[in-house]
Formats: structure tokens, sequence, C-alpha cells
């Protein structure tokens, strides 16, 4: 039996797991966007030529992240880490891949209010509904965070979780960023990859730990990042207990994703600045 998804959303940021701030400011982005990414047609360029972190500039933020690594599994070294308790963690948006003008889920969520709608007539008069239905982005961008939360919950939950895999497959696969007129899962970041590679060559697990729906997150997390769908972590819309395959909370969490964060900005958001490059 698959799990039931419920509207008993988590609480710790907001009801809906998004930080409002952001996701109003996204929002008003939507008419005219000014995001700044690098793009790469996800794994296939992680192994580019060039040796390791290839893409990055040479400079304190690379130095860091191979340094820490080395510390990490030379034997002789007072910060050496066991191969079992290597443990890498990073955020997703924004830091593996593109945020702006709003997240990529928000999108999704929008974009589902149609078929909600076709399936529950009375609500086309209702708002939030109405407004979203209409196209006008300006009008949307308007809309008060409990609208917004009464679209997130509408699209999110009221289904089993391998229902909502299917309908977040279909739309991950077609779905293209509305500057770039890419599919979303093309635009990532080339350095970033690389650095998850990095970590792995290096006998590290690699988890994604999000502010946005694990379960959205799972359905391509595999395919561009490398990164099992038990590893991908979130804000879960679900009522069940976690199985047994379920990633627990980290022994030692030894690279953070704000440090990579961080350090990933110092050095790519000056390659970034002109757009991703051509396929």
């Amino acid at each position: 039996m698959g799990r039931q998804m419920t509207n008993e959303l988590p609480t710790d940021r907001t009801e809906d797991g998004v930080d409002r701030r952001r996701l109003l400011a996204g929002l008003a982005l939507l008419p005219a966007i000014s995001a700044a990414l690098g793009s790469t047609p996800a794994m296939a360029q992680a192994n580019a030529e060039g040796g390791v972190l290839s893409s990055w500039q040479d400079g304190a933020a690379k130095q860091a992240i191979t340094d820490f690594v080395r510390a990490a599994t030379d034997r002789s070294s007072a910060s050496y880490i066991a191969p079992a308790e290597r443990i890498a963690t990073f955020d997703q948006d924004g830091t593996l891949w593109v945020e702006h003008p709003v997240y990529a889920q928000v999108v999704y969520c929008l974009d589902r209010v149609p078929a909600m709608v076709a399936e529950k007539p009375e609500l086309a008069n209702v708002e939030p509904f109405e407004t979203v239905l209409s196209g006008d982005h300006e009008a949307i961008a308007r809309l008060p965070m409990h609208d917004l939360e009464k679209i997130l919950v509408a699209t999110l939950t009221g289904m089993t979780s391998e229902a909502f895999a299917a309908e977040a497959k279909k739309w991950i696969e077609i779905a293209k960023h509305p500057r770039w007129k890419r599919p979303y899962t093309d635009l990532v970041y080339q350095p970033m990859l690389e650095v998850l590679q990095y970590f792995r060559a290096n006998d590290f697990k690699t988890y994604i730990v999000t502010g946005g729906g694990q379960d959205f997150v799972r359905v391509y997390a595999e395919k561009i990042y490398g990164i099992p769908p038990v590893r991908a972590s979130g804000c879960c819309c679900c009522t069940t207990t976690p199985s047994a395959n379920m990633p627990t909370a980290p022994p030692q969490t030894s690279l953070t994703a704000r440090s990579v964060r961080s350090r990933r900005r110092s050095t790519t958001r000056r390659r970034n600045r002109n757009g991703p490059s051509s396929a």
C-alpha cells in the first residue's frame, strides 16, 4: 500500500516548510526573471577532463575543499574520518540547482492547479485557484501567504506517495524554466556536480537535506546528482512511520551544506554571470 499524503505539514519554518520572504520575492519576479546560473546536462559533464574540480577557479575556496578531503582521508591526520563515518550533506535549491525566480516545486504546484480543478470543478471560481487559472503572474505574485499555502496543500496532499511521484516525474520530464527554456534537470551547477563526485570518490556518502519536499526531490535526485532517494531528506507531507531504509540523522556532518554553499558561491558566481553555457 502506498503512503497516504495528508494536509499535515511540518511547522519548523512555516506551515508549508518554505521560507515566506524568499517565496514571495520569487513569485514577484516571475514576469521578469533575472537569475544567473550555470548549466550542464546533469551527470554527463561531472567527469570533465582537467583533474579534480576542473571547473573551479584556483583559489582559497577550491583549496579549502581539497584540503578538507585530504585531511579527512589521511590516516596520519588528526582530522582523519573513518570511511564508514564520512558523510557530506548538501542543500539543493541555490546550491545544487537553480532556485530563481522561485523554487521549482512551487512552479510544479502552480502548474498542477488546472488538473486539480478539472477533478474538482467547484474550485474554478474559488480563490486562490481562480487567480492561478487566469495565468496573470502579477496577480499570482500578489496572493497572500495563506492563499499560497492553500495551493501547496491542495496540490501536494490527498494522494499516495506513489501517485505523487508519478505526477512529479511526468512534470519534471517536460517542464522548462521560463527564461532558459530548458528542463529544470539541466539547470544544475557543474561545479557542485564535481564536488559531489569528488566526495564520493573519497568514500563519502552524499546526502541532500532540503527545505523543499523530500518526495519531490527523490523523483530525480539519483538521475541528476547520483544521490539515492533514501539519502534525500526534506519536508514531508506524509503520515507514515519511517522505514528501515529511511536515512537517519548522520552521526557526524563532515562538511555542511552551508560551508559548501558559501565556498561555491565565492568562486562560481562570476562564472555564471552570463547564464548557462550551450549544451
